[in-house]
């Protein structure tokens, strides 16, 4: 199964950029994943709530155009399902064995996720009611898709 994280904007801190290399190079002996980045859409200052709307929907046609229609799509949503490291590692290995050819995680832009995806969605991942940067989120969910990787693997990391 081939797994990839698609996202809205680039990062521009090489903080982030370096953790979140370190993290694809450890898992890609045993479970390459792939980040695939879309532009981010520029909103403007005093953006209005339908401003906003419209960029949102635009940036979610822009995601689902690279998503397949046969891929397992997991959306990183506030409102979706919190999970411990051994239950998020549970579902890499279901989903890694669900017959599907790829595994997807989505991250949207600093607005968020578009409904369009969010419909779209297999499941829908939570980090906790927290918000955290888009970018930021891309370095937990590496280190957490990696931290199951180990869980499964039986190997030490995870303490």
């Amino acid at each position: 199964m081939q797994c990839r994280i698609l996202c809205v904007g680039g990062i521009k801190e090489k903080y982030l950029t370096d953790g979140i290399n370190e993290y694809l190079k450890r898992l890609r002996p045993v479970f390459p994943v792939e980040v695939k980045e879309i532009a981010d859409l520029p909103v403007p200052q005093n953006a209005s709530a339908a401003e906003i709307k419209q960029i949102v929907a635009r940036e979610g046609e822009k995601l689902l155009s690279c998503v397949a229609d046969d891929a397992l799509l997991v959306a990183l949503a506030i409102n979706g399902k919190a999970l411990s490291s051994e239950q998020l590692a549970d579902k890499l290995n279901e989903w890694m064995f669900s017959g599907k050819r790829e595994l997807i995680f989505v991250i949207g832009g600093s607005c968020g996720l578009s409904p369009a995806v969010l419909k779209r969605a297999d499941f829908k991942l939570s980090f906790g009611p927290a918000t955290y940067p888009h970018q930021l989120m891309r370095l937990i969910l590496s280190e957490q898709i990696y931290r199951g990787v180990k869980i499964n693997r039986h190997e030490p990391y995870h303490k």
